[in-house]
């Protein structure tokens, strides 16, 4: 099975030699279970030329918000809704997350609590509750009309949401890992 990757959003710089770039963690996360990959770098205006080029599609997580106005993020949001429309399977992280809401008529905004950092508590119908780790302020609140709540925090009411058999998409991030989690906190952590 083909996945293609819809990279938005890059890894600190100074992190790059160490980890790589947020396709790379997926890729790692991923392997050995049968995935070819192709990354499409979306913030450098870097699109697939069909939603049909990959069997499903993964959205990365990145440091903008998916209301800020760049140049890449119309087109994603039109590219999105045109994979939506044929049925291939969408997994979107963090800002992937968000930017397929906001695509398909949900509301994203800069949460006014401030912002989620670490481990936190999931409860979700899908795997009970479950630790996953958070790095975002920007939430979905409003949901698209076909999207359904299937896990919250405390913190987060729309924090894992699917949408049928089409997509499904998470605020949490499970690519991270604590390494990497300590030098984001090193070179990000100052909000």
């Amino acid at each position: 099975m083909k996945i293609g990757i819809l990279l938005t959003g890059r890894s600190p710089e100074a992190l790059q030699d160490e980890f790589g770039d947020y396709d790379g963690f997926f890729r790692r996360f991923l392997d050995g279970r049968g995935f070819e990959f192709e990354t499409y770098e979306a913030l450098d205006g870097i699109l697939p030329n069909s939603p049909n080029d990959a069997d499903g599609w993964l959205i990365t997580g990145s440091r903008h918000g998916a209301y800020e106005d760049h140049d890449w993020i119309p087109p994603l949001e039109e590219f999105l809704r045109a994979i939506y429309e044929t049925g291939a399977p969408i997994f979107g992280v963090c800002f992937g997350h968000q930017i397929l809401a906001q695509a398909l008529g949900g509301v994203v905004e800069k949460f006014e609590k401030g912002w989620s950092v670490g481990p936190q508590t999931y409860e979700s119908s899908l795997f009970g509750t479950q630790t996953m780790v958070a790095w975002h302020q920007d939430q979905v609140v409003e949901r698209p009309k076909d999207a359904r709540v299937l896990g919250s925090s405390d913190f987060c009411e729309n924090a894992i949401i699917y949408y049928g058999n089409k997509a499904l998409t998470i605020l949490p991030h499970p690519e991270f890992g604590s390494a990497f989690m300590t030098g984001l906190w090193e070179t990000r952590g100052d909000f």
